[in-house]
């Protein structure tokens, strides 16, 4: 093998190492979704499913509409996953299909997801729920979101009406069916939610899953 070349491979190394870790200790890090929890692992579908290998963006304040990691205000040693629906001063509406109301304007469904259906475990029953999923748009983030089956179904989330404290955020899950978000915790201050989720390295399901690989998050 020509020195050159090794030269130029060994510089490549030491060019990209670093600025990888440029990046790791600046802007991003690289994190594994819990396996553990089954409220967790419901409240996330269909947007991350436990043990996905992902990257988080932590150079700048996450806002309305980002999916984002926070600590558990109960157990801060634990994490908490949902998206911000409102933020200080808006007074946010949530209906028992799920259904948003923001400041008197209502987020609407804008079309099926690729996938129109799919299948979540009950964390309280252990039995399999088949949902439908829809794509939303928060704050211009077009995100995926699994609603209430139908109007007749036993399980319907609670219904509640909240207008933000000031330096405060709501989050609400992605799976409205069963939810782990503000309703449960309340608003939680703005500053403790620094990390949002930006894409998605690989699956619990391997990197020859090819639908849940190298994707985007919203």
């Amino acid at each position: 093998m020509p020195s050159s070349f090794i030269r130029v491979l060994g510089f490549t190394i030491v060019v990209v190492g670093s600025l990888v870790l440029v990046l790791r200790l600046t802007c991003l890090r690289w994190w594994q979704v819990p396996e553990d929890d089954a409220d967790l692992a419901a409240s996330i579908a269909p947007t991350l499913s436990p043990g996905d290998w992902v990257i988080l963006w932590r150079a700048t304040s996450p806002g309305f509409g980002d999916l984002v990691v926070c600590p558990d205000p109960e157990s801060p040693e634990e994490v908490f996953i949902g998206r911000i629906a409102a933020e200080g001063g808006d007074k946010l509406k949530i209906d028992e299909m799920g259904m948003l109301t923001i400041n008197n304007s209502r987020i609407r469904s804008e079309r099926a997801c690729e996938s129109q259906k799919f299948t979540i475990e009950n964390p309280r029953t252990g039995a399999e729920v088949e949902q439908r999923c829809d794509i939303e748009t928060l704050g211009g983030v077009h995100h995926q979101r699994a609603l209430v089956p139908t109007p007749k179904t036993p399980l319907k989330p609670v219904a509640m009406t909240r207008e933000v404290e000031a330096g405060s955020v709501y989050l609400i899950s992605d799976n409205r069916l069963f939810p782990f978000d503000s309703r449960d915790f309340g608003p939680l201050p703005k500053a403790s939610c620094k990390e949002a989720f930006i894409f998605r390295l690989v699956s619990r399901l391997g990197f020859s899953h090819v639908q849940t690989r190298l994707t985007w998050i919203q």
